[in-house]
């Protein structure tokens, strides 16, 4: 479930629904500390969608692949959006 916040960032950076469905099926948690988990698919994930999938069509979805989504604790997606730096995990 997203909010309405989550859906309009979705749309303006260009994230698909399925992109989103990926993240839920293979993204990696990291809880943050302030109530919230982030989900981003790490080079296991990829690998398990390469395996689930096929390779083909994982490397056309390369242009997403380096999307994330922040979620709260009871599940509803606060946001998404493209990492352009990497995840500093404690």
């Amino acid at each position: 479930m997203n909010t309405k916040h989550a859906e309009k960032r979705a749309q303006q950076r260009g994230i698909p629904p399925m992109v989103d469905q990926l993240l839920d099926l293979y993204g990696q948690e990291e809880h943050n500390g302030h109530g919230t988990v982030i989900l981003y698919l790490s080079k296991n994930s990829i690998r398990n969608m390469e395996r689930d999938l096929g390779r083909r069509p994982v490397s056309r979805l390369s242009e997403w692949l380096n999307a994330y989504k922040v979620k709260s604790i009871d599940g509803l997606t606060i946001t998404v959006g493209h990492r352009t730096r990497r995840l500093w995990r404690r």
